[in-house]
């Protein structure tokens, strides 16, 4: 029997709601991504595949259908219950990093368990065994501007892997990397 982590039905998503610029990102989709599934999401510039990451990882929400998240109902939870899902259930690796500029890259990538509060041995463990894997561990005392943008994005990786997701929402993950961490980065290394 498959297990669904992620159900989505009839799924649309209108900008400016009456008003003269409304605007139909989204109608009515349906998708399904089975446990242990890797699921590439393409289209054009302006097709809609950051507002569908955007609605159906708890980012924003859909004007309309519903998704489904290891079989809870995402819209149905209040704020608080939202941001504990997200700490147990998801990872985000942002095209723009999303990196917070007054923390160091170490403090970057331990956000996620510590907002969990792990205990911080297991969290120092976590963090130096993932960066040392993505090769930024000489950088972990290190500002987000003080590293490249490849850094920042192997950063960015390590945060959205360190608590061990479910799922991981990425949008456009590897654009800011060189070809090499591309390619090593795509095959798991």
């Amino acid at each position: 029997m498959c297990e669904h982590v992620l159900e989505v039905k009839n799924l649309k998503k209108v900008y400016g709601i009456h008003t003269a610029s409304e605007f139909e990102a989204l109608h009515d989709i349906d998708f399904i991504c089975d446990k242990g599934e890797f699921i590439c999401i393409m289209g054009p510039s302006g097709s809609g595949k950051s507002t569908f990451i955007n609605n159906i990882s708890t980012i924003d929400n859909p004007t309309s259908g519903k998704v489904y998240i290891q079989g809870t109902e995402i819209r149905t939870m209040s704020a608080n219950e939202i941001g504990k899902f997200r700490y147990d259930n998801l990872g985000f690796i942002f095209q723009d990093f999303n990196l917070l500029d007054s923390h160091t890259i170490y403090e970057n990538i331990a956000m996620p368990l510590s907002l969990k509060r792990v205990k911080p041995q297991i969290i120092n463990d976590k963090v130096h065994q993932l960066s040392k894997r993505m090769n930024i561990d000489s950088l972990l005392k290190k500002y987000p501007h003080e590293c490249s943008g490849g850094q920042r994005q192997r950063a960015a990786i390590c945060r959205a892997l360190v608590n061990e997701p479910k799922i991981i929402i990425a949008d456009e993950p590897t654009g800011n990397l060189d070809s090499v961490n591309s390619i090593k980065n795509k095959a798991g290394i």
